[in-house]
């Protein structure tokens, strides 16, 4: 999947504690030789590095701004990540109860009055102990703020720890000045604020724990995924059938299944027959028959009989590794929504704290007294609510729910921007062949001319067609198998792109392709031509055939259209989209097949080449377009559309010209698609709506712009509650989508 000059890594960072991070380490990343591109996931902890430059490389350069970092190489490291984040969640939740409890000590003898005045020796030896036993809890529990901000200021940065370390250790500090020098503050201002230290750390903490449990939540597609994967495999060596742990299976190495078992690796079914529940790949619940020959694919269940089959793919090479790596990138990569929110994120600390010191001049200028008080009290909780978590969150945690959600449907979407998009789509282009169609075509009338046979008419088509891979040729072949026709050698053989083929057959010359192959080459069809026009009225494709400028006759081929073709191309008017099919068919079969499904429109007789001519002409006049097809014949097309779905084949799942790929071959996935696509913009505006309200509301209030009108300031210790409540707000909503239904 691959190459050595565009690998791909990724890297997990634990200390990344807010949106300014994600700057800071992009920004480190991509101003390195070899990097191509640095995604960073901030809801995920994870960085995905594009490119060739070396792994320990990129690690020291994060180490340089100020992180740390390790690399995830398999599924196996990501239950270490996962332990990992269990083991941080308890700790978090420990130095919550630490915090809290000393906090509500400190807020009990307070209240109580229980010490003696800070004027007296008693009183300040007592309240130098409530001081030491803030300062354990701002090192014990809070000190992760306190290195995380001194690593950014050594590295010329500001983030979320840089605004809590402050705000905490200011209260902390004034507080023990006050202790230690009371009669140096008037009496007015004479106030300690070790409870509002401690309990900020307790709420921050809590939040973070809170908001830690429910991230784990919006993983939960990839653990499914790799939770379908065994851990051993049967295999027979040596005349014997015996369990070794999946990672030592070979390529070409056969392998036991028995009912009700997980196949392990990808392959070709080599003894026996039975039905496979594929739905992990596919969504489809009907379990598929499965026979000597068929293509198998790891992770998939075996219902029924017992069979041998021969690996084919194993490791990162199965399509579940490669479904499982495909949704991780989708998940790391950013619509363009989010990069908006990543660019406010990375001036929003260095702002708040500008803010902050303007908020200081204010009271101290036009504060009444003790304007101490009043300045500790606003510049406190302008540093402690403004921190930019949610806004951070907002984007990221809904991309990583979004991506799994439409995985569960058998919709692959490799690109963040693909996410937004297909919820902005006006008009969808289907290919016919294969995307409404089965793709599985089969010859349904024989006409030979004057002079000609079936037989005759079939041979030579067959003889030729072996050699074509178009869909087309195969049933040309398939039906002279039917018959028994014994085929001859051809002497030549060349491809007419969009019209047919030409080659030598018995030292004559053979066309074989449509009406307008014949009319270059002054082939005369006489009365086939009327018999083509209600062939292709019922909905058959036509080929001629001419041996040395005779007509030999002609053959029409049918493909019927899948069974759920018209109920999903509904689906997507009833949305608002126009569907329009695209084919290089006759205008009349075309026509049939449009006017069966119920298309908007269609167009006929385009050349593989001119596709993408039609996809720019739609988007010229202000569509936005998506373009399904089988990820092969249609890439122009595919790359050109403003998103472009494959139709997947179970196993062939890195097609690389779409941004989605559609695992079951459903027309359906588009609509689910759009509707998933819908749903994840929607919560992510919610979310961003959410965070940038929160803020711009929030710190007016906590500089204490509503004390001329009400006389209320807002408590540091409130704003730490609402800080950490926004982040666990902003996860929560977006978990919301895990249970939306297309």
């Amino acid at each position: 999947m691959n190459n050595k000059s565009t690998s791909y890594k990724r890297l997990y960072v634990s200390d990344i504690s807010c949106a300014s991070c994600v700057n800071t380490i992009e920004t480190a990343l991509k101003s390195l030789p070899g990097v191509d591109e640095v995604e960073v996931n901030f809801a995920d902890r994870t960085v995905n590095v594009s490119g060739n430059a070396a792994e320990d490389v990129l690690i020291k350069a994060i180490a340089g701004s100020g992180y740390t970092a390790c690399l995830v190489e398999d599924n196996t490291q990501d239950s270490d990540k996962e332990n990992q984040e269990l083991a941080h969640y308890k700790e978090l939740l420990k130095k919550t109860i630490v915090a809290g409890v000393i906090s509500l000590i400190i807020i009990a003898v307070t209240m109580l009055d229980l010490l003696p005045d800070l004027t007296t020796f008693k009183g300040q030896f007592s309240w130098g102990i409530v001081s030491l036993l803030s300062l354990f809890v701002l090192v014990y529990s809070g000190g992760r703020f306190f290195t995380g901000a001194l690593k950014s200021f050594k590295n010329h940065n500001a983030n979320m720890d840089t605004l809590i370390a402050i705000g905490t250790g200011v209260a902390w500090v004034y507080s023990t000045f006050v202790v230690i020098f009371p009669d140096s503050v008037s009496e007015i201002a004479r106030h300690v604020y070790f409870d509002t230290a401690t309990l900020i750390i307790a709420f921050i903490n809590l939040g973070s724990a809170l908001e830690m449990r429910a991230r784990g939540k919006t993983s939960e597609a990839i653990k499914r995924l790799i939770g379908l994967q065994p851990k051993t495999a049967r295999v027979l060596r040596d005349a014997q059938e015996v369990d070794i742990p999946i990672d030592q299976v070979l390529l070409d190495e056969v392998i036991r299944v028995r009912p009700g078992e997980k196949i392990p690796v990808d392959g070709e079914l080599t003894e026996g027959s039975s039905h496979v529940d594929e739905s992990m790949l596919t969504g489809e619940p009907i379990p598929v028959s499965k026979k000597v020959g068929d293509q198998i694919v790891g992770g998939s269940v075996n219902k029924s009989g017992s069979f041998l089959f021969k690996a084919t793919h194993i490791g990162k090479d199965t399509a579940l590794s490669q479904i499982i790596e495909m949704v991780r990138k989708a998940q790391n990569t950013k619509p363009e929504i989010g990069r908006l929110a990543d660019k406010v994120s990375s001036i929003f600390v260095p702002t708040v704290m500008i803010i902050a010191v303007l908020t200081m001049f204010v009271w101290f200028n036009f504060g009444p007294d003790p304007k101490l008080t009043y300045i500790l009290v606003t510049t406190v909780a302008v540093l402690i609510i403004a921190c930019p978590c949610a806004l951070g969150l907002a984007t990221p945690i809904s991309v990583m729910v979004g991506v799994g959600k439409a995985a569960e449907y058998g919709v692959l979407i490799r690109k963040g921007d693909a996410l937004q998009k297909a919820g902005q789509l006006t008009t969808v282009v289907l290919d016919k062949t294969g995307t409404i169609t089965e793709g599985k075509p089969v010859v349904t009338a024989l006409e030979p001319s004057d002079g000609s046979s079936e037989e005759k008419l079939l041979r030579i088509a067959a003889s030729v067609e072996i050699n074509s891979e178009h869909p087309l040729a195969e049933a040309v072949v398939e039906a002279s198998k039917e018959k028994n026709i014994e085929l001859s050698t051809i002497e030549s053989f060349e491809a007419i792109s969009g019209h047919g083929v030409k080659a030598i057959y018995q030292q004559k010359t053979v066309l074989l392709g449509n009406r307008k192959l014949m009319q270059d080459n002054d082939v005369n069809i006489g009365e086939l031509g009327g018999r083509s026009e209600e062939l292709s009225k019922l909905g058959q494709t036509v080929i001629f055939v001419s041996l040395d400028g005779q007509p030999l006759g002609l053959i029409g081929i049918s493909d019927p259209i899948k069974t759920d073709s018209k109920e999903a191309i509904q689906r997507l008017q009833e949305i608002g989209i126009k569907v329009v099919m695209l084919t290089g068919d006759n205008r009349a079969t075309a026509q049939t097949v449009a006017s069966l499904v119920g298309v908007d429109d269609f167009i006929a007789e385009v050349l593989p080449q001119d596709k993408a001519d039609e996809i720019t002409k739609l988007q010229e006049k202000g569509e936005k377009v998506a373009m399904v097809g089988d990820g092969i014949n249609d890439a122009p097309a595919l790359a050109g559309a403003d998103v472009g779905f494959a139709i997947g084949t179970g196993t062939d799942v890195a097609i690389e010209s779409a941004d989605i790929t559609l695992m079951r071959g459903s027309l359906h996935g588009v609509a689910d698609a759009v509707a998933i696509s819908k749903a994840t913009l929607r919560n992510i505006k919610e979310n961003l709506i959410g965070a940038f309200g929160y803020n711009t509301l929030a710190i007016p209030i906590a500089a204490g712009i509503l004390y001329p009108f009400t006389g209320i300031l807002l408590s540091p210790i409130i704003a730490g509650a609402a800080m950490a409540l926004s982040s666990v707000t902003v996860v929560t909503n977006a978990n919301r989508l895990r249970w939306f239904k297309p």
